[in-house]
């Protein structure tokens, strides 16, 4: 399929990605409100596997949008893979799990294989337009046909929500041989992003004569990083299914080593999506350079007891609004500069509108973050920004509402990949805000919804029954949103969410 054709698809998907002070006495009266509200300074593990800053742990949780790439992330002697999960086990911040262990095994094979590899050297090619520019970059910046002898065999970690997935990419990485300078951790929506305006990028460098932007693409990915932790991945878009074929197979050819986590087996990946068929060789490259491995042992890592935390705040009277505003003036007083209105925050040449915050504090009613069009990447900038969120006057969704609950899906996976501490106020429990009406006759939940919410711990009782959400994607989405809200109200992400 040529990539010409595809230009309508990737504009499509580029617009959905891109669509005074305190007296100081009342400072610190509203500074005790935090303290009233469960939030204790002291940090603490949020649950058996979910690692969090700590001198024993490696480095901080990857953020959403912000990955980590060309520093150090150990500080002192180097561990490796198994001995930093013996390390972690012994001190009591994981439990022994024999089914996960194996799966260190696995990273410690690649860690091994990673100790003595270097990829061959690519050659840097100039960016000039010029015809013998062009002809240049043709002979000797091509990625090679074949992948090298000596690449190691990456990782494609799957498996469903709480397999501790995030857990074994930041231990992997974190514990990467330390002369592995040129590293990269990033998640899904972010890489995309990132992809995106790179192509856009070159084609405009290209001009109006042409040529494939991805090669150039994948070999300048390749030269920033040649290890490369890509997290959750999916693919839903047709416009990305179509560059991931060319570009996964590029970087690999440039000896770029790679673990992959997702939710899903590559067989499963875009299905039922357009032009499936064109997506296969990408599956079958997954299949055949990485390791396959499925994550799923029978245990949940995140049904771990846990305190819940007052961050949610329902129906929405006028005493939970007071609270709520209450609770954001105590925080924003710990900001060191004033809250303003109307804060602008610039999104691929677009204006992002937060109607109160601070430098570290935001407040953003619901109608204001999901009743206009948003996308991943407004939602990855809002959380960049700011580590305390609050919003307010959540509706009770349906299915006229489809389009706002997708998008508040989408804000509230990029609140948890970037561990934001959120507060909210919602006409019903938080948790409900998707669920069908109980009196209604068909409020029946179907086999495949209870059989994803039993492998997520999530009770019908607690979150309701959603006929809003069909497809296989969409159910996942759902169910998974729900246990991230109950994470997230928990005691133990309330004491260590936040930190920018």
């Amino acid at each position: 399929m040529r990539f010409s054709s595809l230009r309508p698809h990737i504009t499509a998907s580029l617009q959905r990605r891109t669509s005074a002070g305190l007296v100081r006495h009342h400072r610190a009266a509203l500074r005790g409100l935090v303290a009233r509200s469960g939030i204790a300074q002291k940090p603490r593990y949020n649950s058996s596997l979910a690692v969090q800053k700590e001198e024993e742990l490696v480095g901080d949780s990857v953020l959403h949008g912000r990955d980590r790439s060309h520093h150090a992330s150990i500080q002192g002697p180097s561990l490796s893979p198994i001995q930093q999960y013996h390390k972690l086990v012994e001190s009591g911040s994981l439990r022994t799990d024999d089914h996960q262990e194996r799966i260190i095994q696995k990273l410690q094979r690649l860690h091994d294989d990673l100790l003595h590899y270097e990829p061959h050297g690519i050659i840097h090619t100039p960016s000039s337009n010029s015809l013998i520019s062009r002809l240049f970059t043709r002979q000797l910046g091509a990625a090679p046909v074949v992948l090298p002898e000596n690449v190691p065999k990456g990782l494609y970690l799957y498996g469903d929500v709480g397999t501790g997935k995030t857990m074994l990419m930041d231990l992997f990485y974190n514990t990467l041989p330390p002369h592995i300078k040129k590293k990269r951790r990033v998640h899904f929506h972010a890489f995309m992003i990132d992809v995106h305006k790179r192509i856009h990028a070159m084609k405009a460098k290209l001009g109006l004569r042409g040529g494939d932007p991805i090669e150039p693409v994948a070999r300048d990915l390749a030269q920033e990083a040649y290890v490369l932790c890509f997290d959750e991945f999916q693919v839903t878009d047709i416009a990305d299914a179509m560059i991931l074929r060319q570009l996964f197979e590029k970087l690999l050819n440039f000896g770029v080593v790679s673990v992959i986590t997702s939710n899903r087996h590559p067989d499963e990946l875009y299905k039922n999506g357009i032009q499936r068929q064109s997506f296969i060789p990408c599956i079958e490259i997954l299949k055949e350079r990485f390791e396959v491995t499925d994550l799923d042992s029978g245990t949940d890592y995140r049904r771990i007891p846990r305190t819940l935390s007052h961050v949610y705040y329902d129906p929405l009277t006028p005493e939970n609004r007071a609270e709520i505003d209450k609770l954001f003036k105590a925080f924003a007083s710990h900001s060191e500069d004033s809250v303003i209105r109307n804060r602008k925050l610039h999104v691929w040449g677009r204006e992002v509108v937060i109607p109160e915050s601070s430098s570290t504090v935001a407040k953003i009613g619901f109608l204001d973050l999901c009743g206009k069009p948003m996308s991943a990447a407004d939602y990855i900038e809002i959380t960049k920004n700011f580590g305390t969120i609050f919003v307010t006057d959540v509706p009770k969704m349906g299915l006229s509402q489809k389009d706002m609950a997708r998008r508040f899906i989408t804000f509230i996976d990029a609140c948890y990949e970037s561990k934001t501490k959120l507060f909210v106020s919602s006409e019903v429990p938080i948790y409900q805000i998707f669920a069908d009406d109980p009196n209604a006759k068909s409020g029946e939940i179907s086999d495949h919804m209870r059989s994803v919410m039993d492998d997520l711990g999530l009770s019908p009782d607690i979150v309701g029954t959603s006929s809003m959400f069909t497809g296989d994607e969409e159910l996942f989405a759902f169910a998974r949103c729900c246990s991230r809200l109950v994470q997230m109200g928990s005691k133990e992400w309330a004491e260590t969410a936040g930190a920018r």
